[in-house]
């Protein structure tokens, strides 16, 4: 007892218990004949630091590997981090330029060494700040995806798909980022709701003083224009048929094209067709044979191709194009317009679709299964309204573009031929291999090969992540792929449902043939109070090494879980964690009040003591039962719940003051041991959301041996439960109560003994708790109340306390007078509008009989107020 403070300091217990876990090697994992547990991490951007959404994540991630550990399965919660491309690669020229060096003056080779030595210095960062949260992952087993197992198994797999045919090269429309200079998925492309201009411009009729008019939100797309296409089907535009227009300000002459895309009913029904730049238009120019201008340069400015503008950035020209064509009358007006634009997840700038040479995963034969798998439940997603989100973009998937323009991350292992084609193999050695098979010259040699120069995106090596952990691509079968393969919960946003999820559940059905994981969490996102997404730029989110500096690590994974149900946002609030640590402080005091107590090993127990312990047993064992079925439906916040109730209302304010001793008295060696027992119970039901603060407490509930922690102890199973005992209970809770706030309303001291009086039927079975927790003289039954006597009923009966002794006479007199005279000032208005014909016939039903009630009630208490103070006169 002398060692424990009188006060709860996080910081006083954190760090001692997470050094002793991991000196004990507790969070270690080797595969053994118990069932396995896996957790995978979804690998933080190595240039990451903590913040909300990790705190979250990791919490209900570490929430569930500690449960399966104390249920006796093998956890393993296997860490790592992700080498982000684009994020990372920015942040090198960045730091590179505040230096005065440009990456173009680099070669590969030398900004990699940058690159690396950037990594070195943050790459473990948050990874340590994870271990401030408590987060009980095997760090040996921390793993990186540009690590050579990792590395190795990237490669293998583009090789195999591609051998599989599933890979190919080609040029495509492809999202472009103009400030990361490089091709995006479409997943990395976020559509924002802007306020634009619609340009109405005249398009000439070769050889006639005719136009038409065509819109767009772009002017400066004029420059690739190649045709203008109008509806077969539109009368306005059947004179059009063999003509041909002349572009505005660039006066080439594009053909007329008809085709029943173009929606008469959209705009002037003329669309200017540019296939470089638009998907659809893409489309269109294949069809008809068109010629395909890129007009833009990779850093988004006008290229030589485009032949007016040149070296101007794309947005400049719009606003010069729409003066020049205002200038030439080929401008006929421009209107408002809502539109969504695509931004660069990464970069923020808007994409520009841009025809480019890529490498691309054909994704339709590797989704099948995949979605399979999802909508027959055989991978569950918690809630299960993602899955309709997932049934959408799976059944219209389009083919992955791969390949990135940076030298930040897998090098695609493509090697080019010097009289043209390539070769992909995994290493140079196997390369030059088959180009010498391929060209038919045995004596080529390495320096004749030039390997692509773009690198994979980064998905693509995440994708592979529960496979690639566990070695299973380079080494496949081995023991530990065998024993953690599949892995059994993933806990992930919802905003990478697309860029992780679904791409893994492809990639283990295509090299594990089995789901890669059985249960998808997804977690909400955290938001402010006022329900803003936290983001640097609006400085809404708290530091989150702060405030575990300032509630303590359990109060801050507590307050988070309080307001986290699955895929539900959550609105973050200080007072969250201060209720965590409030609950903390709750925890603390109650134990040092109970190892605060002397045990007489002679007393014998009290009838309450027994009471109590009976009653405490089935109500541990019923929350035990919920818990258990809520974590089972991944239900983590009503389970934390659900503890938390049990231990502040039903331990801490029943329990514990129904078994403790007289003040200064001894207790009894029999129930000090079930206080003792059930306190070891709570502390492991709270153990996975609060571990620090639980291993403490542990630690002094008994004498333990060096390795012992609560992190190993069992977590206690549900017995069968009483329910009568609960319920009998819960009416003497009912009665308890009705006394003290008579105690209250009337001014009764706490020391002064009463009477309880019962008028009707009554379980006598808990009266020993009644007169302990309300300091009673005497029970009886009684036919009839004195009517001044302060009554409640609990159910069908009713209970009394006499006050003749106990009160202030004229004080009380006065009181009841003034709630007579409200009561009836209420009767009157109640009458007044009964009395009124038109609210009674016009009025519903429901609220009539609603003002009927109200007159019935008045009265009742009209009349009982008048006993009572006529009783009371007489005094």
């Amino acid at each position: 007892m002398n060692e424990l403070a009188t006060k709860y300091n996080p910081a006083d217990v954190e760090e001692k218990w997470y050094a002793y876990w991991l000196k004990n090697g507790l969070f270690k994992s080797k595969p053994d004949g118990r069932e396995p547990y896996t957790v995978v991490i979804p690998p933080p951007n190595v240039t990451g630091i903590l913040h909300m959404g990790h705190m979250l994540n990791n919490t209900i991630q570490d929430i569930l590997v500690r449960r399966a550990r104390m249920e006796g399965k093998n956890a393993c919660w296997v860490p790592g981090t992700d080498h982000a491309s684009i994020a990372t690669e920015a942040k090198v020229v960045n730091k590179l330029a505040a230096q005065g060096i440009k990456k173009s003056d680099l070669s590969r080779e030398e900004f990699l060494k940058y690159a690396w030595e950037w990594k070195e210095e943050h790459g473990g960062i948050i990874l340590k700040q994870l271990q401030k949260l408590g987060a009980s992952c095997d760090w040996d087993r921390t793993a990186f995806t540009m690590d050579e197992i990792r590395s190795e198994s990237v490669l293998k797999v583009f090789v195999d798909l591609y051998n599989k045919g599933l890979i190919y090269r080609g040029v495509r429309m492809v999202n472009w980022d103009p400030k990361a200079l490089t091709a995006l998925s479409d997943e990395e492309v976020i559509y924002k709701d802007e306020h634009s201009k619609l340009y109405y411009l005249r398009y000439f009729i070769e050889g006639e003083d005719k136009y038409i008019i065509v819109a767009t939100t772009r002017p400066e797309t004029i420059l690739g224009d190649t045709a203008v296409c109008v509806n077969p089907n539109d009368p306005r535009y059947s004179f059009l048929k063999g003509k041909k227009v002349i572009i505005p300000l660039v006066n080439r002459v594009v053909p007329i094209i008809m085709d029943d895309y173009v929606d008469i009913e959209f705009g002037t029904g003329c669309l200017k067709v540019t296939p470089a730049h638009d998907v659809n238009d893409y489309m269109l120019g294949e069809k008809y044979n068109l010629p395909s201008i890129d007009i833009f340069n990779d850093n988004g400015t006008i290229s030589e191709a485009g032949g007016l503008y040149v070296g101007m950035d794309r947005f400049d020209v719009r606003k010069q194009i729409a003066k020049d064509l205002q200038e030439a009358g080929l401008l006929e007006k421009v209107e408002d317009y809502d539109n969504k634009v695509g931004y660069s997840e990464r970069t923020n700038v808007v994409i520009e679709p841009k025809l480019s040479m890529q490498w691309f995963v054909k994704m339709d034969k590797l989704a099948a299964p995949a979605l399979d798998a999802v909508m027959k439940d055989e991978i569950k997603f918690h809630p299960d309204k993602f899955k309709n989100i997932y049934r959408h973009w799976m059944e219209n998937i389009k083919d992955w573009c791969i390949s990135r323009q940076l030298w930040w991350g897998h090098r695609i292992p493509a090697y080019y031929l010097p009289q043209g084609g390539f070769v992909v193999a995994a290493t140079p050695e196997e390369a030059l291999k088959l180009a010498r098979e391929k060209s038919g010259k045995a004596d080529l040699q390495m320096s004749d090969l030039r390997q692509d120069e773009d690198c994979l995106d980064t998905w693509f090596s995440s994708w592979l992540w529960p496979i690639s952990l566990f070695d299973g691509i380079n080494n496949p079968g081995n023991e530990e792929i065998n024993y953690y393969y599949p892995t059994t919960d993933l806990v992930t946003a919802p905003d990478i449902i697309f860029f992780w999820v679904a791409r893994m559940i492809m990639a283990g059905y295509e090299y594990e043939h089995k789901l890669p994981f059985r249960n998808v969490y997804f977690t909400g996102i955290v938001r402010d109070k006022i329900g803003r997404k936290m983001s640097k730029s609006l400085g809404n989110s708290p530091d989150a090494l702060e405030l575990i500096k300032t509630y303590g690590a359990d109060g801050v994974r507590m307050g988070l879980m309080l307001a986290a149900p699955a895929g539900n946002d959550i609105l973050y609030d200080d007072a969250l964690c201060e209720q965590g640590r409030n609950f903390n402080n709750k925890i603390w005091n109650a134990f040092r009040l109970v190892k605060g107590w002397n045990v007489d090993e002679t007393l014998p127990q009290p009838q309450t003591a027994a009471i109590a312990v009976e009653w405490f047993d089935a109500q541990l064992n019923r929350t035990l039962e919920e818990v258990k079925d809520l974590f089972g439906k991944y239900r983590l916040s009503e389970a934390l719940m659900a503890i938390y109730k049990l231990f502040w209302d039903e331990f801490s304010s029943w329990y514990l003051e129904m078994v403790k001793p007289a003040y200064q008295q001894p207790i009894d060696c029999k129930t000090y041991d079930a206080i003792l027992r059930y306190f070891d119970a709570l502390l492991r039901m709270l153990h996975p959301f609060m571990p620090f603060i639980t291993e403490e407490l542990w630690q002094h509930l008994y004498d333990r041996k060096e390795g012992e922690s609560i992190m190993t102890a069992r977590m206690p199973e549900p017995q069968p439960v009483d329910m009568e005992i609960i319920n009998r209970f819960e009416t003497t809770k009912l009665v308890v109560a009705g006394i003290r706030t008579i105690r209250l309303q009337k001014g009764i001291a706490n020391k002064e003994q009463l009477t309880l009086q019962i008028i009707g039927a009554h379980d006598h079975s808990n009266d020993c708790i009644l007169t302990k927790m309300t300091n009673l003289a005497t029970i009886e039954t009684i036919e009839e109340k004195d009517p001044a006597a302060a009554s409640f009923r609990v159910h069908a009966t009713e209970y009394a306390i006499p006050l003749s002794n106990a009160i202030d006479v004229e004080a009380e007199l006065k009181k009841l007078e003034a709630e007579l005279k409200y009561a009836q000032g209420f009767l009157k208005t109640v009458m007044g509008k009964l009395g009124n014909e038109r609210f009674v016939q016009n009025a519903p039903e429901a609220v009539v009989a609603m003002e009927r009630k109200k007159k019935a009630d008045a009265e009742e208490k009209i009349k009982s107020l008048e006993e009572s103070i006529a009783a009371l006169k007489k005094k």
